[in-house]
C-alpha cells in the first residue's frame, strides 16, 4: 500500500519519466520499482550491495541499480542524469544529494528516513534551494490516510502477483527468539525483500469433538 499510494498519489509518476528509488531492495522499495516500470518510467534503484543490485536488475527489471556503499556511488548517480520522481526510504546524505539531480517540476516522495531514525540529531538538508529553482515539490505522507482506497489497490496489486508481473521476496528469520537479531537488519540493510520473523508453522485445523 505504501509503495502504491506514495508513487501514484504523491509522486504522480508519468510514462517516460525517470524514477529513482532509495532503499530499493526492501519491501516498499522493490514494489515501487516494479510499479514504476509498469507505469512506463525509467527506473533507477539504489541498494546496499552488489547482490541486491543484481537482483533488482535481473529479477525485477529496473533499468539500473547502483550500490550506495560503492566509492563511486555519487559518480554513478550523476551518470543516471536528472530525475523526475525520487521515492525516498532512506533520508540523510542520499536524499540531500538527490536534491541536486532534479528535473524541472520534480516530485520528492518522503516515505521514510531509515538512515536517521537512530541519530541523536538527524542531518539537515543542505541542497533544498534546488526545490525553488526547479519548481519541485517535496512531500511526506502517512499510509493510514489512504485506508478507504485500500480495496482498489489490493485488487490491482493482486492481479500483478497472480500473473507474475509483480514479484515479491521474503527474508525469513526463523523463531521468535531471533526477533532481536532480525530487527537491526532494517537499519543495516541486512534484508532483501520483506523482513519476516517466523514464529511457528501454519496452524492445523482442529477437528470438532
Amino acid at each position: 500500500m505504501t509503495a502504491y499510494f506514495g508513487l501514484r498519489d504523491i509522486g504522480q509518476l508519468k510514462p517516460g519519466e525517470t524514477l529513482v528509488v532509495s532503499g530499493a531492495a526492501g519491501s516498499v522499495g522493490s514494489l515501487a520499482c516494479q510499479l514504476g516500470k509498469q507505469a512506463g518510467a525509467k527506473v533507477i534503484a539504489i541498494a546496499g550491495s552488489q547482490d541486491k543490485c543484481e537482483w533488482l536488475e535481473k529479477e525485477l527489471g529496473v533499468d539500473k541499480a547502483i550500490n550506495y556503499k560503492s566509492p563511486k556511488f555519487y559518480e554513478d548517480f550523476k551518470q543516471v542524469g536528472y530525475l523526475d520522481v525520487f521515492f525516498d526510504n532512506v533520508g540523510g546524505e542520499i536524499l540531500d544529494f538527490a536534491l541536486t539531480r532534479l528535473n524541472k517540476n520534480a516530485r520528492v516522495v518522503l516515505c521514510g528516513a531509515i538512515s536517521a531514525y537512530n541519530a541523536a540529531k538527524p542531518r539537515g538538508l543542505q541542497n533544498y534551494l534546488t526545490l525553488i529553482s526547479q519548481r519541485a515539490k517535496i512531500q511526506g505522507f502517512i499510509i493510514l490516510d489512504y485506508v478507504p482506497q485500500f480495496p482498489a489497490a489490493i485488487q490491482e496489486i493482486s492481479k500483478g502477483l497472480a500473473d507474475g508481473s509483480i514479484k515479491r521476496k521474503f527474508h525469513i528469520v526463523e523463531g521468535i527468539e531471533q526477533a532481536p537479531v532480525a530487527l537491526p537488519m532494517l537499519f543495516s540493510g541486512g534484508n532483501t525483500g520483506k523482513l519476516v520473523v517466523k514464529v511457528s508453522e501454519e496452524p492445523k485445523a482442529i477437528a470438532k469433538l
